[in-house]
């Protein structure tokens, strides 16, 4: 029996160590954090090219989102769970190629169903992806297992208010808290705060409710606490990035941070660019 137990042991090991994560190194990151864009960013274009502008602006690590083309020369292949092998290693060879790594996936929806589930995993698991940002809260119980399994991180995003369905509650974080905190600790906020902006709320507060229980940020600076605000290169808007970053750090934040600018679609590569100079020159 106890040989017995040994050998289970050592086979849950073997199997955690295949699946665990690796934190982000130090080398991708910028004064300290994992800063890149959120591919969306640059959704005008292929994720080819969202790997090379994000390269350009300075940024190290990037976010893919489902459904994104994978280049001007093979529009037809999408870069998502659904990808094959090949298409993966395209999409692999090019970060390579600009000394990036892919840390975040979504905002992508996960299935009750738990093969359906199973497949965002492998796609992660697959690409060295840290963190899942999905909004699908009531998939909890399927995918919780799975963030044991994989050792992958889940984010739980945010959008704005919506004053036409009360019943969209994942822009408020006490909302968020309630869903998260009796739950395996891999098991999250991904912070926009933009979207918190949109919906009112100063982000500093709301990173303090989540204090512990933050995975993930799609971090934007807005010029107004509107539903109608638009991005700004950070420092520039009334979001109060450098609080963010401040409680980021107090808070023992390891996360990736994406930049995901919705605003001058086709030429945001200099407000991106600023943002990334902002961090790279920021005083804690």
């Amino acid at each position: 029996m106890k040989t017995l137990i040994i050998s289970s042991l050592a086979t849950l090991v073997a199997v955690s160590a295949l699946y665990a994560a690796e934190p982000i190194p130090d080398d991708h990151k910028i004064n300290g954090f994992a800063i890149g864009c959120q591919a969306y960013t640059f959704n005008r274009f292929s994720a080819f090219e969202a790997i090379e502008k994000t390269a350009t602006a300075g940024g190290k690590v990037i976010e893919f989102y489902p459904g994104q083309k994978l280049s001007k020369e093979e529009p037809e292949l999408k870069v998502d769970h659904n990808a094959t092998p090949e298409t993966i290693a395209k999409v692999k060879a090019k970060l390579a190629e600009h000394g990036m790594m892919a840390v975040a996936y979504g905002v992508v929806g996960l299935s009750k169903d738990e093969a359906e589930c199973r497949k965002v995993f492998e796609f992660a698991k697959t690409m060295g992806i840290r963190v899942i940002n999905t909004e699908s809260v009531d998939a909890i119980d399927t995918f919780e297992p799975l963030v044991k399994e994989y050792d992958i991180k889940v984010g739980f995003h945010d959008h704005p208010k919506r004053e036409q369905d009360p019943n969209y509650r994942m822009w408020d974080p006490n909302y968020i808290l309630s869903v998260v905190k009796d739950r395996d600790p891999r098991i999250g906020s991904c912070a926009d705060t933009g979207h918190w902006m949109r919906s009112g709320l100063k982000p500093v507060d709301c990173l303090r409710i989540l204090k512990g229980h933050v995975v993930s940020s799609h971090l934007k600076d807005l010029n107004g606490f509107v539903r109608l605000a638009h991005d700004m290169p950070y420092g520039q808007g009334e979001g109060d990035v450098d609080g963010i970053l401040k409680e980021l750090k107090a808070q023992g934040f390891e996360g990736p941070i994406s930049i995901e600018y919705e605003h001058k679609w086709e030429e945001s590569l200099p407000d991106v660019t600023a943002c990334i100079d902002y961090v790279k020159a920021w005083k804690s």
